[in-house]
C-alpha cells in the first residue's frame, strides 16, 4: 500500500508569544518542523504533504530542501480541516500517516508500527500515558478495552479528565476513510474547530477497530505549546544524545550541560568539559580533549588535539597534535596542519597555519599563509583589507615575527626571515633577512608635562 504522510504545521502557535511561526522554532540546532520531516522520509512515503498558514512563505522557505507539498490552509479551523486540504493529493487507497509540525521527537520505528496496523477494517492511533494529561485529549475505552472516543480537555467532564491516556493526534487511516468522514465533522465544541480526532466516532459507528501504540517515554510524543515546554523538550533531548554518546565512549564532565546541535562523528578516548556546544557537522578523532565554554561549529578536529577553555571554532580545519586557546577564535576557512599551536587571545580568518607553526598571543591573521615552524610574536596582525579589497599575506617557513608587527597585505615573509618587533611591515622581505620597518626612537631631555 502506497504511504502518504500529512504534517499539519498552519498554526501560529499564540502561547509561544513569538512573532516566529511555533514549528521553525529551534530544537537542537534544528527547527522543530525539520526534525518530523527528517523522520517522515525515513518512512519512504509516496508523498509527504505539508500543510502550511501561519507566515506560511517562512514555512515553505524552511523546506525548500525537501521533496514536499506544501498545501495552505488559509482559515485555520482545526485540525480536520486541514488533513481536508491535503485529501485532494491522495489517492483512495493510500495509508495516510497525519503528523503534527511541534511534535518533534518521535522515534520512526513507532511510526512504523503505526503505519503497520492500517487496513481496510483498522486505524492506528498514537496514544500516551501522562501523569499530567492536562490540555490533552482523553482516550474513552468501552468495558471491553477497545476505543470508543476520543474528548477534549475542554470538553471533558471531570470523571473523563482524571484519565490519564490521552491522544497525541498522531494517527494512520486509508484515505478513504478520511474522504467518507471528514465531511461529517461538525465544529460544535468549546474551540468551535473540526477535530480530527472526532472521526473516531465515526470509525466506532462504522465497526473499524482502532489499534493504539505507544512509546516508551512520554517525551518521544510530547508536542510543544509554549516556550517552557521546549526548553524542557530540549533539555531532555540533549540528555538523552549524551548518554547514547557516552555508551559509545565520550567522556563528558557533566552530561547535562552537553549541546549537540548537528551531527558529531566520534573517535577513541575523546574528553569533552562542561558548556561545550557543537553545532553542524563535527568531527573529533581519537584523543581530543575539549575544555570548558568551547564552541564548535562545522569543524574537523584531528587526533591528539587540545582546545582549551573559551575558545571558538567555527568552519575549521585542526590537524593532528595541535593546540587552542584559551581565548581562540578560529574562523571560517582557518587550517592548521599538525602541531601547530594558536593560543590566547589570536583570531585567524581565511589562514592556513603552517605544521608547528606558533602562534601564541593576541594576534589577528587574515587571508594569511604562515609557513611550517614560523613563530608569530604577540600583538601581530596582518593588515589584509584595504578598504576595498582583500589581500593576502605570506609567511613561509622558519620565520620569526616578532611582537607588535603589523604585515601590510599584499606582503611576502622569506623563508628565515626575522622581523623587528614593533615593525610596520609594506614591502617582501627577502629569505634569511631581517627586516626593521620602525621610527626611530628620540629622546628629549628634560621633558615637562603641561
Amino acid at each position: 500500500m502506497a504511504l502518504n504522510v500529512i504534517i499539519l504545521a498552519a498554526g501560529q502557535g499564540s502561547r509561544m508569544n513569538s512573532q516566529k511561526a511555533k514549528v521553525l522554532h529551534l530544537l537542537a540546532g534544528k527547527p522543530m518542523l525539520l526534525h518530523v520531516v527528517d523522520s517522515a522520509l525515513q518512512l519512504n512515503p509516496e508523498a509527504l504533504h505539508v500543510v502550511v498558514g501561519h507566515q506560511k512563505e517562512q514555512v515553505q522557505q524552511s523546506l525548500r530542501h525537501f521533496p514536499v507539498n506544501c498545501i495552505s490552509q488559509d482559515q485555520q479551523l482545526g485540525t480536520g480541516h486541514a488533513v481536508a486540504q491535503a485529501l485532494p493529493h491522495i489517492d483512495d487507497q493510500s495509508v495516510v500517516l497525519v503528523l503534527y509540525g511541534d511534535v518533534p521527537l518521535v522515534p520512526v520505528q513507532i511510526l512504523q508500527k503505526l503505519v503497520s496496523c492500517v487496513s481496510d477494517q483498522q486505524i492506528g492511533l498514537l496514544t500516551v500515558e501522562l501523569r499530567d494529561p492536562s490540555g490533552y485529549g482523553r482516550i474513552l475505552r468501552n468495558t471491553s478495552g477497545m476505543v470508543k472516543a476520543i474528548v477534549e480537555h475542554r470538553d471533558a467532564s471531570a470523571e473523563q479528565q482524571a484519565i490519564h491516556e490521552v491522544n497525541t493526534g498522531i494517527m494512520a487511516i486509508k484515505a478513504h476513510c478520511l474522504h467518507s468522514w471528514l465531511p461529517l465533522l461538525s465544529a460544535k465544541n468549546a474551540q468551535q474547530e473540526l477535530y480530527l480526532t472526532d472521526i473516531i466516532a465515526s470509525a466506532v459507528a462504522n465497526q473499524i477497530s482502532i489499534a493504539t501504540i505507544s512509546p516508551q517515554l512520554e517525551q518521544q510524543v510530547k508536542g510543544v505549546n509554549d516556550l517552557v515546554q521546549l526548553a524542557q523538550l530540549e533539555r531532555w533531548y540533549q540528555l538523552q544524545q549524551a548518554h547514547q554518546f557516552m555508551q559509545q565512549g565520550l567522556q563528558l564532565a557533566d552530561p547535562e550541560r552537553f549541546d549537540l546541535r548537528g551531527e558529531l562523528i566520534l573517535g577513541r578516548d575523546i574528553s569533552i568539559d562542561i558548556n561545550v556546544v557543537l553545532e553542524g557537522h563535527i568531527s573529533l578523532a581519537d584523543g581530543v580533549i575539549i575544555g570548558p565554554n568551547c564552541s564548535l561549529k562545522n569543524v574537523r578536529i584531528g587526533s591528539g588535539v587540545k582546545i582549551k577553555a573559551n575558545s571558538v571554532l567555527e568552519d575549521a580545519e585542526v590537524g593532528d597534535s595541535c593546540e587552542i586557546g584559551p581565548f581562540a577564535r578560529l574562523r571560517p576557512g582557518t587550517k592548521m596542519a599538525a602541531g601547530a599551536k594558536i593560543g590566547n587571545f589570536v583570531e585567524t580568518k581565511q589562514s592556513n597555519i603552517g605544521t608547528g607553526a606558533k602562534v601564541n598571543h593576541f594576534t589577528y591573521l587574515g587571508d594569511c599563509q604562515v609557513g611550517q615552524h614560523s613563530n608569530v610574536g604577540a600583538g601581530t596582525i596582518t593588515c589584509n583589507y584595504d578598504g576595498a579589497q582583500k589581500h593576502t599575506t605570506i609567511i613561509e617557513e622558519n620565520v620569526f615575527v616578532g611582537s607588535n608587527t603589523a604585515l601590510v597585505a599584499p606582503v611576502r615573509v622569506g623563508s628565515g626571515a626575522t622581523i623587528g618587533a614593533g615593525s610596520t611591515v609594506t614591502k617582501d622581505v627577502p629569505a634569511d633577512h631581517l627586516a626593521i620597518g620602525r621610527g626611530r626612537q628620540v629622546n628629549i631631555g628634560h621633558w615637562k608635562k603641561k
